[in-house]
């Protein structure tokens, strides 16, 4: 059978000397995500523009959103140190409280069984 095909194709491409076979990979049977650098369709993206509005572009890698970074230089100087304000990391807030302790252990021992 793969050598009639073989002849067939033969004849139509004079030069090609191959033989029609299966070719498995290990991306077969891939679980995760492909690793490849190069992929072989586009994919549908949607893509964020810095003033929050969107656009449905074909990509060339599988990503649901792409999200392009806001230029500061364009910003005020009061909304420019808001937003450098919420990248630096928060402090926590430790609430000390003082609670005064009056109790006493021997006030219930009249209340335990003895063995």
């Amino acid at each position: 059978m793969v050598g009639q095909i073989t002849r067939a194709l033969h004849g139509v491409f004079p030069c090609a000397n191959f033989v029609i076979a299966r070719s498995l990979s290990s991306n077969t049977a891939a679980i995760v995500k492909v690793h490849r650098s190069i992929y072989a369709r586009r994919y549908p993206t949607m893509m964020v523009l810095p003033n929050g509005a969107t656009i449905n572009i074909n990509y060339h890698e599988p990503r649901r959103i792409i999200k392009l970074p806001l230029d500061l230089s364009l910003l005020s100087e009061a909304e420019r140190k808001a937003r450098i304000e919420k990248r630096k990391p928060k402090q926590k807030i430790r609430i000390e409280d003082d609670v005064e302790d009056t109790f006493n252990a021997n006030k219930y021992l009249k209340y335990m069984k003895k063995k």
